[in-house]
């Protein structure tokens, strides 16, 4: 059976409608950075995603053809996530999606090292017959960190958000953000195919201890 992160890492991806502190451990992911509106059609968000996904699953399927990768276990491509930020702002402001910067991410199993991603960045280039080489080996150590699930639409996030803050003024955290700490998003739901008030987004933040 193909190992899936969602199901072994319940913690970090399906956590409760509720606020809860966790130490979030380093991880390697494939990531791509960009700036603008992620709704523009044909914009540069749309065409980061397809370069996430082509280099996903080349790796998962290089059990198929000649390229052999040491310690390969077969793997469900794990969620599409998002780190986002805007200058000058703690958090993100939704009501100014142009100003946004974000660095796409897939989460990478631990096999995958640097030259395997090479290898899987030209593979999908040749193969998918677009240019992946703005993927980029990332390795993020989120560490303690607030996060809760959000049900709805993206655009009702602020309300989530609240309820975390409100958590955290009354443990004893505040968020933390930096140029290395940012909002996070993880997408459990096909936006395609999926109403928006069915939509499933993990939201964390980084926080310290007061």
């Amino acid at each position: 059976m193909a190992f899936d992160f969602k199901k072994e890492y319940k913690e970090f991806y399906l956590p409760r409608c509720k606020p809860e502190i966790v130490h979030v451990p380093r991880a390697n992911y494939i990531a791509v950075r960009g700036k603008g509106d992620p709704n523009e059609e044909g914009g540069a968000y749309k065409a980061a995603i397809g370069v996430l996904y082509a280099v996903a699953y080349t790796i998962k399927m290089s059990k198929m053809g000649d390229h052999r990768i040491d310690g390969y276990f077969d793997f469900v491509v794990p969620p599409l996530e998002g780190f986002w930020w805007q200058e000058g702002i703690d958090g993100v402001d939704y009501a100014d999606k142009s100003s946004f910067r974000w660095i796409s991410v897939i989460r990478l199993p631990d096999f995958v090292t640097e030259v395997d991603f090479a290898w899987a960045v030209a593979e999908a280039t040749r193969k998918k017959k677009f240019d992946c080489t703005c993927a980029e080996f990332l390795t993020i150590d989120e560490g303690l960190c607030v996060q809760c699930m959000h049900l709805g639409a993206y655009d009702d996030e602020p309300a989530t958000v609240a309820l975390m803050d409100r958590y955290l003024a009354e443990n004893g955290y505040v968020n933390d953000f930096s140029d290395t700490r940012r909002h996070h998003e993880i997408y459990l739901s096909d936006a395609r195919k999926v109403a928006p008030e069915k939509w499933k987004t993990v939201i964390r933040h980084p926080v310290r201890k007061i």
